[in-house]
This record gives structure tokens, sequence and C-alpha cells, in this order.
């Protein structure tokens, strides 16, 4: 699980060799988890986060989504 980002008390990371799903990014904040889709960016599931922090998650996915997308596709190969 490559963590792409800490900020704020979230991590954001992928996971290798996910299969055939577009390009996403996973975040968790202590036992929060949650999963936004990079292009665009869109909630795809969540577990345990309000939605406020749902708003703050996704305003830094969408701040970080060249890197988060790098990172993906770097883990991903085609």
């Amino acid at each position: 699980m490559p963590t792409v980002l800490n900020s704020l008390g979230f991590r954001f990371f992928f996971f290798s060799h996910e299969g055939t799903e577009p390009p996403h990014i996973h975040i968790e904040h202590g036992d929060k988890v949650a999963k936004y889709w990079l292009n665009p960016v869109d909630l795809a599931m969540s577990e345990g986060f309000r939605s406020h922090e749902l708003t703050r998650v996704r305003a830094l996915v969408i701040e970080h989504r060249v890197f988060s997308r790098n990172g993906w596709y770097f883990g991903n190969p085609a």
C-alpha cells in the first residue's frame, strides 16, 4: 500500500495492481476510510467519515490530484 500523501492527518494511498478499476485513491484517517475516483473526482465509497469531512477530503484530492494520479499509474502499470 504505497502512501502518496500525508496531509492534515489523512493518509492517501493506493493498492498495487488493483485490477481494471479506473484511477482512484484511498484515504484513511484513524478508522475512517474513503475511496475517490480521480477523473473526474468523485466519491466511490466511504465508511465513518461525516459529510463535512468528506468535503475536506475531496478538496485535498482535487488539490493533489496530479500527484495522486502519477502515484496510481506508477503503482499500476498498464
